[in-house]
């Protein structure tokens, strides 16, 4: 049986200067999605979502990615980017084969407004924080903090940067290229492996 075919879709990485602490110079816009949903039921992710039909008409492809991020800050978490914030291409993540809802997301950075204040919209999102990437990964660590593969590896991209200045610096150049990652092992002992790994 064929996999079946990735939806397109974008996610956004939305950036600020950590607030009073020296040493968590940047933090990023996590949401929790809603613990009843189909899809990734309580995990925290960044803002995003598949590009949809009023997307499209937004002009050609990267166009309507870029709409689907802005559109999807906006809904999930009540932050409206202003026409001149710059989103910059970050990666681009194809869900792996054998996983039967699959993604073709385009991840953007982009630096939040001033004052930005995150509300979850209460239906696809219940929680918003604005949390530095390496505290994100150590509550993961200590349990209670689910995420996802591609997430994990985002913030472990990001937990290094001084600040979000030199995070939206190294953005702009990046070479983005596909990753798709591939699922090994069995059933009840699979792990995740990218391109590059010995595995893969």
């Amino acid at each position: 049986m064929p996999a079946p075919e990735p939806r397109p879709a974008a996610t956004l990485i939305l950036l600020r200067h950590g607030a009073g602490h020296s040493d968590r110079g940047l933090e990023t816009l996590m949401v929790q999605r809603n613990p009843g949903a189909r899809f990734m039921p309580g995990v925290w992710v960044f803002p995003g979502g598949a590009v949809d039909d009023a997307d499209r008409g937004a002009g050609d492809d990267e166009a309507a990615h870029r709409l689907c991020a802005r559109r999807e800050l906006g809904e999930e978490a009540a932050v409206e980017l202003g026409d001149d914030a710059e989103l910059i291409a970050w990666s681009r993540w194809i869900t792996p084969e054998a996983v039967p809802v699959r993604f073709d997301t385009r991840f953007y950075l982009a630096l939040a407004p001033p004052h930005a204040r995150p509300e979850a919209d209460g239906e696809e999102v219940v929680d918003a924080v604005w949390i530095n990437p390496g505290d994100a990964l150590d509550r993961h660590g200590a349990g209670g903090f689910e995420l996802a593969f591609p997430t994990i590896t985002h913030l472990k991209g990001l937990r290094d940067f001084t600040n979000a200045d030199d995070a939206v610096a190294a953005a702009r150049a990046r070479v983005v290229e596909p990753i798709l990652p591939r699922v090994v092992g069995t059933r009840d002992d699979f792990r995740v492996v990218l391109p590059g790994d010995p595995e893969y």
